[in-house]
């Protein structure tokens, strides 16, 4: 019932996940602030539902994040964040996102995935 023949690649052994472990513990780990809408450890996608920071309540922010490999690659995560702004009526409308704010939360996600990946290691030893 699943064994060591399920450790296939490195991080994603579980048994239980279809992607690379230590990306999915980082990505749960990095979006852990914002309220889940759903996760998909076999499809390995996360997503987000909307979410207000208490200093900006009139924006709100939304992450879908893509995991894509079984191994533990710089390509092996993508991040959409969506923004939208209320508007004067209450409705919200969609506002664009800094250029590089997806690729910082995979930055994040990728660091935080390779200290778990260290840690372990270190525990191994």
């Amino acid at each position: 019932f699943g064994g060591d023949s399920a450790k296939t690649d490195e991080g994603a052994g579980t048994g239980s996940i279809a992607v690379n472990g230590f990306l999915w513990r980082a990505s749960l780990d990095t979006v852990a602030f914002m309220p889940m809408a759903s996760a998909d450890p076999f499809g390995g996608v996360i997503i987000t539902d909307w979410y207000a920071m208490p200093e900006a309540p009139d924006e709100r922010f939304k992450i879908n994040v893509y995991i894509l490999a079984r191994s533990l690659r710089a390509d092996g995560v993508r991040v959409a964040v969506f923004r939208q702004v209320q508007a004067a009526n209450g409705s919200w409308q969609d506002a664009s996102v800094a250029q590089d704010t997806n690729t910082r939360i995979e930055d994040a996600i990728l660091s935080r995935a390779r200290q778990l990946r260290f840690d372990t290691l270190q525990s191994k030893s």
